[in-house]
């Protein structure tokens, strides 16, 4: 079972409001991710602790984040979270599209990161992907396995329209693709 907190918010969610949240369920096998999250802005002072309180009842008590810098334009040294100090550090060799959260007693939790720019459709489909207990997946090959069908659903949609438009009709007489003029006779190449 995937525990899902606010799911269907749109993305003009405003900080300060429930997290955008999606964890793996408890289960033995360990997973490249346990969970994602799409926040609503790349403002990490004002998206951490809506996260860190929405986490603190299913993780225990959240003491320190990591993030890459490349998706975060500030990255804070600290943050106030429910009443307390989160520290907050940067690594560039970590996975810029997953965050680290770690707790003083209980462990340490990876959550994809959703770009909040993402649509709402890509974005269920992600928070679905990265809480399948025991996936190999990483963060960033969800991403890109996400963008692959994105495109394709894509692609698919305008030919489907292009289809409707009357883009696929029957080819006029005479066209190379439709039946030969009664005045012109059939020829193959090459003889």
């Amino acid at each position: 079972m995937t525990t899902t907190l606010d799911r269907a918010a749109t993305r003009a969610l405003a900080p300060g409001l429930p997290a955008r949240l999606s964890l793996t369920r408890k289960t033995t096998l360990a997973g490249q991710l346990d969970g994602a999250w799409w926040p609503s802005s790349r403002d990490l002072a004002a998206e951490l602790p809506a996260l860190v309180d929405a986490l603190e009842g299913h993780w225990g008590r959240i003491t320190r984040v990591a993030v890459n810098p490349d998706r975060w334009p500030v990255v804070p040294r600290k943050v106030t979270a429910t009443g307390r100090t989160v520290h907050v550090g940067w690594f560039t060799e970590q996975d810029p599209d997953k965050i680290i959260l770690l707790a003083y007693t209980t462990g340490r939790w990876d959550l994809l990161v959703i770009p909040p720019e993402t649509e709402p459709a890509s974005a269920a489909r992600l928070m679905t992907a990265a809480a399948i207990p025991g996936s190999a997946l990483k963060a960033t090959g969800l991403l890109a396995a996400d963008d692959v069908v994105r495109r394709a659903a894509d692609a698919h949609r305008r030919e489907d329209d292009w289809e409707t438009e009357g883009g696929a009709g029957t080819a006029p007489v005479g066209h190379p693709t439709g039946r030969r003029s009664a005045g012109r006779p059939h020829t193959s190449a090459g003889r």
